[in-house]
């Protein structure tokens, strides 16, 4: 068998999503938000999905939203993080059947057991998303949803080139700082691969205000967003490496009033598992329809 692959410290992940759950309410505002947007794309279904999990489940703010949406009669939610699941627990007592303590790269779920998995701002932190994804349609019935936001690539572009530039020029070297997001393109490509029928991916930014970039980083380490990336430097970061980051931050994306813009980049991918019912493309050369009656008369450029 292949070594697998190792991007992400998931022992890493699993402590800081553990002190984040302590803390939860006063930094879950972006999960908030995505979970609102997750829950519209839900909304446009015309399916109803009696069995659903919601994958990396953070406090519950996915399970608080989404209710019964989608005529989900049982909402399972589920988090590496023993601490978060216990949160999500508490936080929707009501509407959800039970918590399940588990990793994202691990589903132990039973194959075709599933009409609807979700998942919000989670699958970044996956180590073999393309294994992660094929273990998720397994689990899905026929016909069943995909449906999960993740960040994407120019996610805090500018704090992760300020971070760099500040560990250089403060100690000499640069520690490995850059997650290797997917993109758009490769989001579509990879739910194919998995074998995922219907892909749709989009993406949006979400623009938060700050006052300065050590607030920004004091929310990413609030939320147990901060970097995880295995090959990290396992140092403390110095304080004078942070405040050079943020000054160069502010001299470079400061507006005139003094505050700053923090870009999240999320992508949001929909999927179904294969089934018969669902609509295929017509073979090639089986096309009922002359292009030219479609299109109608096309005027010759030369006249």
């Amino acid at each position: 068998m292949a070594d697998p692959i190792t991007v992400f410290d998931r022992q890493i992940l699993k402590l800081r999503r553990d002190r984040a759950a302590t803390r939860a309410q006063d930094f879950n505002f972006l999960f908030a938000e995505t979970a609102e947007r997750l829950a519209d794309r839900l909304d446009d279904t015309t399916r109803s999905f009696p069995i659903a999990v919601d994958l990396g489940c953070h406090s519950g703010e996915l399970g608080q939203i989404i209710g019964k949406r989608g005529e989900i009669e049982q909402l399972y939610q589920a988090d590496i993080s023993q601490r978060y699941a216990k949160a999500a627990q508490a936080n929707n007592a009501s509407n959800t059947n039970g918590t399940i303590v588990a990793d994202e790269e691990f589903l132990p779920f039973a194959e075709g057991s599933l009409d609807l998995i979700l998942s919000n701002l989670s699958l970044h932190w996956v180590n073999d998303l393309p294994g992660m994804l094929l273990q998720a349609r397994r689990a899905l019935k026929s016909d069943g949803l995909f449906l999960a936001s993740m960040l994407g690539g120019e996610t805090l572009k500018d704090l992760r080139e300020a971070l760099m530039t500040a560990e250089a020029e403060e100690e000499g070297g640069v520690s490995p700082r850059v997650s290797p997001f997917v993109d758009v393109k490769d989001a579509g490509a990879l739910l194919q691969r998995s074998g995922f029928a219907l892909p749709v991916v989009d993406a949006d930014d979400l623009l938060i205000d700050y006052p300065d970039a050590l607030k920004l980083m004091r929310d990413l380490s609030g939320m147990g967003e901060s970097n995880i990336v295995a090959k990290r430097s396992k140092k403390f970061t110095k304080r004078s490496t942070l405040a050079r980051a943020a000054a160069i931050y502010h001299e470079r994306h400061a507006r005139p009033d003094g505050r700053i813009h923090a870009k999240f980049q999320i992508i949001y991918l929909t999927a179904w598992a294969p089934d018969e019912s669902q609509p295929k493309p017509l073979r090639r050369g089986t096309g009922q329809v002359s292009l030219v009656d479609f299109l109608g008369d096309v005027p010759d450029k030369n006249n």
